[in-house]
Order: structure tokens, then sequence, then C-alpha cells
């Protein structure tokens, strides 16, 4: 591999060249040299409008399906929709059968992956068999390459085992992703609970679930003194929870989806299945809100929550349809178009820099010497959603057809490099 980026914005703000547009010289995976007008035979020349490059972007709640759901996503179909969607690593949730949930489980995906190009971190589960009863081996799990411990789509319901857990995980430094849902009040809502689910018809999953279960766990991190993370927040109260928290001092700490800063309740007036998400996509005053947290820095990440579904889990009636879209491939997309007024370093911050430093992964920065993996986009090139063209092994994506503005060019990462069209 030998590959020249003309005059890329860089965005690393560990890097002395930190919104600097340069050249960077890339051979054999490490970053050879960086500086203006740089002359290098034989090389791969990328010279495209409005080129930025950051460290590799990170999305830490996907679903990749293997083991046991295979006919959904495979760990090199998944490992290929994230590097069409500019990822270099991916947090894989522990939804499979059977569950990650002890050492063999970990090793499994940590050995399947080690030649795709994208680096597979598996999130273990909390307790066993994801059922919120019993804790799992999370000690065994972190020596064997979990990097994040939650039992996934499955919000841990019972308080006393999320305090033991975030207790445990305190001790070896590791932090609980949690997913907000009290399922104990309308466990079978299908949307947003609101005027609109009832001109629909719909059973509605009112914010309080989400707020409720927030609120409550923020306590047993003080209490405790650990580390959790709440992904998928949905509500202006949710998000008001945790700034609270963060300007207390605790180890809190929150992501957004893409589609939550896109769609409105409204948005689900054709019954579109593909929409049908957990948490439910709420109110156009809670997606503002949201929208504002992502430009001041509430919001600490962009998370995917990538679910890809075979069509007969999508196209049924609304109340039997699964949960989730698959969405590797067009967050970045999305979330640009979402917020016009994002810029190129925030951009960075919620997909690479601050999900790296949450749960400590080891970052390679954009110098000379240290070894690349970046993500390359574009903040201005338009492009059209087709699922003909997508990698993942499903299609379950509402945005078909739609132009989103903000493009990703490619990735290189494990001495690999993968350009989009």
């Amino acid at each position: 591999m030998n590959i020249l980026l003309r005059q890329a914005l860089i965005l690393d703000p560990a890097s002395v060249f930190h919104q600097q547009h340069t050249d960077l010289h890339i051979r054999d995976g490490i970053i050879q040299a960086i500086g203006n007008d740089l002359a290098i035979s034989n090389a791969t020349i990328v010279d495209l409008p409005g080129l930025c490059v950051s460290t590799g972007f990170t999305d830490i709640f996907t679903s990749l399906c293997d083991p046991g759901y295979e006919h959904k996503e495979t760990l090199q179909t998944g490992a290929a929709a994230a590097a069409a969607g500019g990822y270099t690593d991916i947090f894989s949730l522990p939804n499979t059968q059977p569950a990650v949930h002890n050492r063999a489980a970990v090793e499994y995906l940590v050995q399947g992956a080690r030649f795709l190009p994208v680096s597979v971190h598996p999130i273990g589960a909390v307790t066993k068999n994801i059922e919120g009863k019993e804790l799992s081996e999370m000690y065994d799990m972190r020596n064997s390459g979990a990097l994040a411990f939650g039992d996934g789509t499955s919000a841990i319901q019972p308080s006393g085992i999320l305090l033991k857990a975030l207790q445990y995980l305190k001790a070896i430094d590791a932090v609980l992703i949690q997913v907000p849902d009290d399922k104990s009040i309308s466990a079978h809502g299908l949307m947003n609970e609101s005027v609109v689910s009832t001109q629909m018809g719909l059973a509605g999953k009112p914010a309080i679930a989400e707020e409720l279960m927030i609120s409550r766990d923020i306590k047993l991190v003080r209490y405790t003194g650990g580390k959790i993370h709440f992904t998928g927040i949905s509500t202006a109260k949710s998000l008001h929870l945790v700034r609270k928290a963060k300007e207390e001092g605790l180890a809190v700490t929150c992501s957004v989806t893409p589609y939550h800063l896109y769609f409105t309740e409204e948005d689900l007036q054709g019954y579109d299945t593909n929409l049908k998400v957990n948490p439910p996509i709420r109110s156009a005053a809670d997606r503002d809100a949201l929208r504002q947290g992502v430009l001041d820095g509430s919001i600490d990440c962009i998370a995917s929550h990538h679910q890809p579904h075979e069509k007969d889990s999508k196209i049924v009636e609304f109340e039997y349809a699964r949960n989730g879209m698959t969405s590797l491939e067009t967050a970045f997309g999305v979330v640009r178009t979402a917020v016009p007024d994002i810029t190129a370093t925030r951009l960075a911050e919620l997909f690479s820099t601050n999900a790296r430093e949450i749960f400590g992964l080891q970052r390679a920065g954009i110098t000379e010497n240290a070894p690349a993996s970046l993500t390359l986009f574009q903040m201005d090139a338009v492009w059209q959603v087709n699922v003909s063209d997508t990698r993942s092994k499903s299609v379950n994506t509402p945005f078909h057809g739609q132009s989103l503005k903000g493009k990703i060019a490619g990735i290189i990462n494990k001495g690999q490099i993968i350009l989009n069209k």
C-alpha cells in the first residue's frame, strides 16, 4: 500500500497538524510523511474536494448477529458495511446465540475478526445469557478482549444487579453501556406515546420509561463510583439528566443515534417498519434538543445502533416488526444532514475521539511514523442512498432513495485501504 492524500484537512487535537490542510503519505500502513507538496513516486493519489482526515471512526453499538443470526449479518458483511461507513473500529453487541457472556464467546469474535479491515471489539454481557439474573464472567472477558460491558439491546432491569455490576466493573476500570428502558412501563409500546400514537392506533411507549431508568442509574453511579454510558437517549429530559450528572462530576456519558437526530414521530405515519426502533423516535421538540446537545458538547458521541434484519422481520404488520434499522453506512451522512451547522472538528469528536477516550481504546494519532488508522470524508459532497449498493447483508433502512450531505471517502486501517466510489 502506497498512498498520497492531497491537501486534506487534518482533524486530530493531539496532532501538531490539527486543522491544517496538508499532504499525507502512507506506505505499508504507516504514516511516512506529512507536509505540503510531497513528491512520492508510484503512489495512489487521493485528491478530492473538501477532503478531511480524522483518526478512525469508532462505533460503540453495532449488532453483527454472529454467531447465531448469520442470516441477518456476519462478521464479514458487518465489517464491510462498517468500512463503507467510515468506521475503523466497532463494538459488537452481545445479543447473539449463544450470548457473548464468557471468555470463549469473546475469543470467537476477536479471532474471527483478525484479518478484517475493521477492528471488532466485543461488548461482554453483564449477565449470563443476558437474562438479568446472575453476573457473567466479566473479568475473564476483559482479559480476552472485551472493552466494555452491557446487556446490549436488553436494558438491565434489577437495581441490585446493576449496582453489583457497577462495583465489579469499577475494579477492572471498565464502562457499562446501558440502553435506558424500564420494561415494566409499556413493555409492548410500539412508538412514542403521544397524540400521534393515539391517532395511528398504536400502543405508545412513554418518555418516562427512559427517563426513570436514567435517573435510577445515575443514583447507582453516584453510590458506587462506577462508570456508565447511556446510548440511544431520545428525550430532552434524558439529556438534561445527563447534563446534571456531568456537572456533579459523575462518570456519566451518553450517545445518540443518527436517526433520533433526523426523524420525528410524525414520520411514522406511513407505518414504515424500518422506523420501528427502541428507544422510539420521539417528538420534534425532543429531536431539536438532541441536535442542540450534539452542537454544544452535551452528547459525547454518535452510536449507529446498527441492527440488521432480514425481510421477514420487517415486511410484516407494524406490531410484529422487529426493532432496528441498518445504520453503519448512512450514519455520517445522516448526522451531517440533520445538523447542518455542525463543524468538521465536532464531527470528528463525535465519531472518533470521544468514544476512544471514554472506553480507553488506543488511539494512533495523525503524526509521522504512527500506524495509519484513518477515516477520509467530505463534508459537502452529496450522495444518494441506494440499497443495491449496501454492503450489509440486510437492507432495512428508511433512507433508500434519499440524498444525504456528507460522504465517506474511505478508510485506511490495519495496513489496508478501502475507498468508496
